[in-house]
């Protein structure tokens, strides 16, 4: 089992999208989920997801208690019913420091803008981060796997990574054992569509996980056919099965307020440059575990 604490956001539906899957997956023990900025109805959605399964209980922190703009769309409503805002039972921060205490091999997935880890104990060691965001570059991708509105292209804006001091602090981090960057050179290539909807049909019914995603984009795709990127459900496949990609050891950079990768040994820090799409459809679907 991998003990794991997922940090998200609402503003994009593929990290609740990321979610559903955890809830489901057989080798997911799911011990928190944090949200950024983490409003009441944020945490309300989270906790309607989470109510069907069997992390009813499991705590929900926030970054911001008190910020109240709207960030959750009509969509989640349509998609999931209505469902009752509630406060979150701690600031994200103290329940990621809480857990990185107690749990020896803890890994920490992250969808959002890294902003509940800006009181992160630095002195605390945890075994594996793997962070949807950053970018590796023609200078770290061969050719032929470079996405055509990425080639000749060495660094890329990365919103998640848009605090660059907080990115750069967990990236510096020596008592995080293992860096995964899942970046959007091989996220921009995993399109849920009408097509992958279709191979998901016979998978729908075997797991509530994967019936909510199956709803949630049968929905989306009749206001949007052309499909959604699914960058935060490949992050979350490759907590599973990090063999779902290939990777290359590097160190990140940022430059001109962009984002870019060098190769480099010894670093701990590995980046995504290719995926193998039969086997994220295998994990996704559970028939790998």
């Amino acid at each position: 089992m991998i003990d794991l604490i997922y940090d998200m956001a609402t503003g994009d539906p593929d990290d609740v999208f990321a979610l559903c899957f955890l809830i489901s997956h057989p080798v997911i023990n799911l011990i928190a989920v944090t949200v950024s900025p983490g409003t009441s109805e944020q945490v309300g959605l989270i906790s309607q997801i989470l109510n069907q399964s069997e992390y009813s209980t499991i705590p929900i922190g926030c970054q911001k208690p008190d910020y109240f703009a709207n960030c959750v769309a009509p969509f989640y409503y349509q998609w999931l019913g209505n469902f009752e805002s509630r406060p979150a039972d701690d600031l994200g921060y103290r329940i990621i420091n809480y857990m990185i205490e107690r749990i020896p091999d803890l890994r920490i997935l992250t969808g959002a803008h890294l902003k509940n880890f800006v009181n992160l104990d630095p002195t605390l060691h945890f075994s594996r981060w793997i962070a949807q965001g950053g970018f590796a570059g023609s200078n770290v991708v061969p050719e032929e796997w470079q996405l055509p509105q990425f080639r000749n292209k060495e660094t890329c804006a990365s919103s998640n990574f848009c605090d660059f001091r907080q990115a750069r602090k967990l990236l510096e981090n020596k008592n995080i054992k293992e860096k995964y960057i899942v970046s959007k050179n091989v996220t921009h290539d995993i399109v849920y569509d009408l097509q992958f909807q279709e191979r998901i049909r016979p998978f729908k019914d075997t797991c509530v996980g994967l019936n909510l995603i199956y709803s949630g984009m049968d929905l989306y795709l009749k206001k949007k056919p052309l499909g959604k990127k699914f960058h935060d459900p490949l992050a979350a496949a490759v907590v599973v099965n990090p063999d779902i990609c290939q990777f290359e050891e590097v160190e990140l950079f940022r430059r001109n307020k962009e984002w870019g990768a060098e190769k480099q040994k010894g670093t701990n820090t590995f980046i995504t440059i290719n995926v193998n799409h039969d086997s994220f459809f295998k994990t996704l679907t559970m028939q790998n575990p």
